[in-house]
């Protein structure tokens, strides 16, 4: 008699996959500033840094240019912490101006899911509104 098979057909992406698309999801319009605050000579603060890594990427930071990142090196052997500034009109409905996340003892994949959890779904949605136009109508505009 066999066993009945009780496994994944494929095995997960792994980490770095996983990093990945949480950074697809990263949206930074609700956020008007970010700053990371850590102490380089501190134990654990590597996934810190990598979070800042991510974050500082161009194609972050289309999704928001008036969010200002801030990166405030201390060496005071404080604990690292991230703190997001609301923008003004989102704070107001969300009823919350500023978000601290002590990282400490998070990695930087619980760092991305805790921004796009707590940032990324204040943010707000974009209609796409596709307009239809016929050959008639382009060639007219292409006239004009």
């Amino acid at each position: 008699m066999s066993i009945p098979y009780s496994g994944t057909v494929r095995r997960s992406g792994g980490v770095v996959s996983a990093i990945a698309k949480q950074l697809r999801g990263v949206n930074l319009k609700a956020a008007k500033r970010i700053t990371v605050k850590f102490d380089p000579f501190s134990d654990n603060v590597g996934h810190t840094r990598n979070f800042l890594h991510f974050i500082s990427s161009p194609k972050i930071a289309v999704t928001n240019p008036n969010c200002s990142l801030k990166t405030e090196v201390v060496c005071d052997r404080s604990e690292p912490t991230i703190n997001i500034s609301i923008a003004p009109s989102i704070a107001e409905t969300a009823k919350v101006k500023n978000v601290v996340i002590k990282s400490s003892n998070l990695t930087c994949l619980e760092i991305l899911q805790l921004l796009n959890k707590h940032i990324s779904s204040l943010a707000p949605v974009e209609q796409v509104s596709s307009v239809v136009q016929t050959k008639s109508e382009k060639k007219k505009t292409k006239k004009k």
